[in-house]
C-alpha cells in the first residue's frame, strides 16, 4: 500500500531509541523527510545518516524553548512540518502512594507541556494547508492503568484528554489527531519495567519476563518494527478518516475491545 506521505516532513520526538526510532524508520521507509531528535545529538545524527532523507537534531523538549528550536531546525532543513509524532521517555516507576507533588509536576512537564507547545507551533500551518497528522506514542495505561506506573498513567491520560479535545476542533481542517498505545514491545523500557517489577515481587527477572509474556494472548512481546508500521499508517493519507482515536498495539493484552 502506498501510504501517500512521500515528501511529507515528519518530526519524530525522542527518536534516538525504542518506539520513536522505530517510527522514524518506518516513516522514512515510506518516503517521508524525517527529523530525528533527542537529547543524544550524536545518536540522532547517526540514525539520520542511515535514512534516505533525514536530519538529526540534539534537543531537550522539556526546556521551554525546546519545541521552538526543534520546529525551527525542521523548517530550515525541509520546510513546515506535516507530521508530528509526540513521544517522550517514561517517568520513573512507582505506585500511587510513592509519589508527591514534585513528581506529578515533573511528569506533566515531561509528558504534556512539551507536546502541547510543539503542537501549538505546527498546527496553524497544518490547518492552513489542509493536511496534518499529530500522533502521540503513549501506553495502554491510557485505557488500563498499569500497576507501578502511577506517574505514566497520570501524565499520559492527561495528554489523551488534550488530544481528544484537539481532534474534534481540527478534524474539519484535514488534520488528524490520534494516539498509539503500545503494550509490551521489546525495548529498553520493557526491560527496565521487568527488572523493577521482578524486584518488587521477589522473583528473578527472567522468570518475571517469561510470566509476563505468557499472559499476552499473542504469547510474545511485540517488535519495534511492528509498532512503527502501525504508527506510519496512522500518519498516512490512507488514515485520513481516523481521528480522535487511541489504537492499541498490544498483542491483545488489554482484556476489553
Amino acid at each position: 500500500m502506498d501510504l501517500g506521505i512521500r515528501g511529507r516532513v515528519a518530526i519524530v520526538c525522542a527518536s534516538t531509541a525504542g518506539l520513536g526510532e522505530a517510527t522514524a524508520r518506518a516513516l522514512a521507509a515510506e518516503g517521508a523527510r524525517v527529523v530525528v531528535c533527542g537529547r543524544r545529538g550524536d545518536v540522532a545524527k547517526e540514525i539520520a545518516a542511515q535514512l534516505p532523507e533525514a536530519i538529526g537534531v540534539e534537543i531537550d523538549l522539556v526546556a521551554p524553548d525546546g519545541p521552538a528550536r526543534l520546529v525551527a531546525a525542521a523548517e530550515e532543513a525541509f520546510g513546515p512540518a506535516d507530521i508530528v509524532v509526540l513521544n517522550s521517555p517514561g517517568p520513573p516507576p512507582g505506585g500511587s502512594q510513592d509519589i508527591g507533588d514534585a513528581d506529578i509536576v515533573a511528569a506533566m512537564e515531561s509528558l504534556v507541556l512539551p507536546h502541547q507547545r510543539l503542537v501549538s507551533l505546527v498546527l496553524p500551518g497544518m490547518r492552513e494547508r489542509g493536511w496534518g497528522r499529530v500522533l502521540a506514542l503513549a501506553s495502554i495505561g491510557v485505557v488500563t492503568p498499569i500497576p507501578s506506573l502511577a506517574l505514566s498513567n497520570i501524565g499520559r491520560a492527561a495528554l489523551g484528554g488534550y488530544l481528544k479535545t484537539l481532534a474534534t476542533e481540527v478534524a474539519g481542517d484535514g488534520v488528524t489527531v490520534n494516539m498509539l498505545l503500545p503494550g509490551r514491545i521489546e525495548t529498553a523500557r520493557t526491560v527496565q519495567m521487568n527488572t523493577y517489577r521482578a524486584a518488587r515481587e521477589g522473583v528473578g527477572v527472567e522468570e518475571f519476563a517469561a510470566r509476563a509474556q505468557a499472559a499476552i494472548p499473542a504469547r510474545r512481546y511485540g517488535q519495534p518494527g511492528e509498532f512503527g508500521a502501525v504508527a506510519a499508517f496512522l500518519c498516512s493519507e490512507a488514515a485520513s478518516y481516523v481521528t480522535g482515536t487511541a489504537l492499541r498495539c498490544d498483542g491483545g493484552a488489554v482484556p476489553s475491545l
